[in-house]
């Protein structure tokens, strides 16, 4: 994907989507080192050259997504959202993870690109379902999927290892059904019956 941008009826007008590629890594390591104290204790993202091949290499895995949510015009990077462990056949689902950038954190970026993501995911990926396991302090993260359209489904104890610890998490999804997409069909690994 070298962009995935809004139809003309979108709100989403301020962002383009892009994969993460390896011209990225000197961009994406500043914004990870300005943005340290936003993430911590919520995420933790490559901060090395080493790393951040490894975590390249990982999301160019069939079952595994990195998108940059970029503003548009200038191309910054403001934002990263991760769809992991594509599950194929009868659930058809993923598993997102997402982080903002502080240069721009707090200006509805990550709110434009996640609605984006949905749509890619919904719309290109073929998925039927999302789901994103937020602990419950993070409030940020809350917040932005319940504006994407995310319903809550519950709390898991000690979900992921997070900071040195097995965190509680709650968890939260959304299907193409619950959005106004594009009609597709279904994907080749999506059984008749």
């Amino acid at each position: 994907m070298e962009v995935f941008e809004a139809n003309e009826s979108s709100t989403c007008r301020r962002v383009t989507l892009r994969h993460l590629a390896s011209r990225d890594q000197d961009e994406f390591l500043a914004l990870v080192h300005a943005s340290a104290d936003l993430h911590h204790p919520w995420v933790s993202l490559p901060s090395t050259p080493e790393q951040y091949q490894a975590y390249l290499a990982r999301y160019a895995q069939p079952d595994e997504e990195s998108v940059l949510i970029c503003a548009r015009g200038s191309g910054a990077i403001a934002g990263v959202v991760n769809i992991n462990s594509i599950i194929r056949g009868r659930f058809q689902s993923g598993s997102i993870a997402y982080a903002a950038f502080a240069p721009t954190a707090g200006k509805g970026y990550m709110t434009e690109g996640l609605t984006l993501v949905v749509r890619y995911a919904f719309e290109q990926l073929r998925l039927h379902r999302l789901e994103a396991q937020i602990q419950p302090g993070n409030h940020a993260s809350l917040k932005l999927v319940r504006r994407v359209g995310f319903r809550h489904e519950g709390c898991s104890p000690e979900l992921l290892y997070i900071d040195g610890a097995w965190r509680d998490h709650e968890r939260w999804a959304i299907t193409n059904t619950m959005i106004d997409i594009t009609p597709t069909p279904p994907h080749p690994t999506l059984p008749e019956r």
